[in-house]
């Protein structure tokens, strides 16, 4: 542990002796309390004796003389104290000689070297208060760095590790001290304790965009952040947070192929998590990995049964390889938790139109008219819904007028209002469905 006299070469042959050192700190508080007169006086007549000094009556002066902001009057008192019963922490009587001394510090008209006299004695005290008040050790930790860092100019191989025994103590610690860290940390090229300080702030403190800009700032572009958790999860590849971080910085940038390694490693050790499956489905997909695209959206299904977006993706996907059939099935389950959705519908419209434009060779056929007709009915319905895809289903509504049956396409088939026309034939087997003639 260090002492009063580590940080200050000046002092270092004075402190070896305890009634040097009492009389130092007298002499560093008549710096500001007293004339320098009386200092010469006090210095050359004080001794502390347990057996002369009233403690109970120290006590109670000191508190009486902070409690009305006379803080020069408590000082006196505290050192008394300090130096009786170092022990004592009743009345919160470290975070008080704490704030004395801070009240001086900031006080008008204290020079330079004043200042430095100050902080040198706030950091004995916080020693002193690390060794005697374990209930605030982490907070004595954190002012203690925060003193070394900003008053005295401290390098940061010192002040580091006193932030970092705060936080170990106390993991709630506040974060203003949490982030003077990662900015020392920054200065020093530990990117990676950086970014997973702040990485852990994010997570607490989602809604405080600091934090996220914060990581930003670690690396000179999103591909180096990428490169950083990368290198953070290799070190330790069990660690399944690092991982995520990696997978987090890869979806940011869209590199889908470097994605898959973390999010494939997540997927195997924590099966049960929806979201690693999730964005596993999304880069499988994104990559045109189908088959494996498939296995997770089931297994997503498997997980979460009702989420009826895992049975559109899944829909989609069978739609972009021409499974029409089965991507329908899928569109269908979807209904079967929302039926006032109007997406699968659209989607289901699209599967008809798809079929009707790979179905049709030389030659547009009436049943290829028909399948269209269906396409349109299919929009209508999903239009009549009124949700986020009404009005591109009208539109498609519209621009495919020209291609269902005419009133002469009925007319010269004979066939009348009302009548029920059955799709089939040619690639429509898969349809079952029926349109009916206006």
């Amino acid at each position: 542990m260090a002492t009063f006299g580590s940080f200050r070469k000046r002092d270092k042959n004075i402190i070896g002796d305890s009634k040097l050192k009492r009389l130092l700190l007298l002499s560093l508080l008549s710096v500001f309390l007293i004339s320098s007169t009386a200092k010469a006086e006090i210095i050359s007549s004080y001794t502390v004796s347990a057996d002369s000094i009233n403690l109970n009556a120290e006590i109670s002066l000191w508190f009486e003389y902070h409690k009305n902001s006379d803080f020069e009057s408590a000082m006196k008192h505290a050192w008394t104290i300090l130096e009786v019963q170092p022990g004592f922490t009743k009345y919160k009587f470290y975070p008080k000689f704490e704030e004395m001394l801070w009240a001086k510090y900031e006080k008008e008209g204290i020079s330079d070297e004043e200042k430095k006299i100050i902080a040198d004695t706030l950091l004995f005290v916080y020693d002193k208060a690390i060794e005697n008040d374990e209930s605030r050790t982490a907070y004595y930790y954190s002012k203690k760095g925060y003193v070394l860092e900003v008053w005295l100019g401290a390098e940061p191989s010192v002040v580091i590790p006193l932030y970092e025994k705060a936080i170990e103590l106390d993991s709630e610690l506040d974060s203003f001290y949490k982030d003077r860290l990662g900015q020392l940390y920054v200065t020093t090229e530990e990117k990676l304790k950086a970014l997973d300080l702040y990485s852990k702030l994010a997570e607490v403190d989602a809604s405080n965009p600091l934090w996220n800009q914060r990581m930003e700032a670690v690396a000179e572009n999103p591909e180096e952040l990428v490169e950083i958790t990368k290198k953070a999860w290799d070190l330790d590849k069990e660690n399944l947070e690092k991982a995520w971080k990696y997978a987090t910085n890869c979806l940011r940038i869209q590199d889908y192929e470097k994605v898959l390694e973390p999010l494939v490693f997540l997927t195997k050790k924590a099966p049960d998590v929806v979201n690693y499956w999730k964005q596993l489905s999304t880069a499988y997909d994104k990559l045109g990995k189908t088959d494996d695209a498939i296995k997770a959206y089931k297994q997503l299904i498997t997980l979460q049964p009702d989420n009826k977006d895992n049975y559109v993706n899944l829909a989609l996907i069978y739609k972009k390889i021409d499974q029409l059939s089965v991507s329908r099935s899928y569109l269908q389950k979807a209904l079967n938790i929302d039926s006032g959705w109007d997406y699968p519908y659209y989607i289901e419209a699209q599967l008809y139109e798809q079929s009707a434009r790979s179905c049709v060779s030389d030659k547009f056929e009436f049943i290829d008219k028909c399948v269209y007709q269906l396409a349109v009915e299919t929009y209508r319905k999903a239009g009549r819904i009124g949700g986020a895809y009404s009005s591109t289903a009208m539109e498609r509504v519209q621009m495919l007028s020209n291609s269902v049956p005419s009133q002469e396409d009925y007319f010269f088939r004979k066939i009348g209002s009302g009548e029920v026309i059955k799709i089939e034939g040619k690639c429509y087997d898969w349809i079952g469905k029926s349109i009916t003639a206006p």
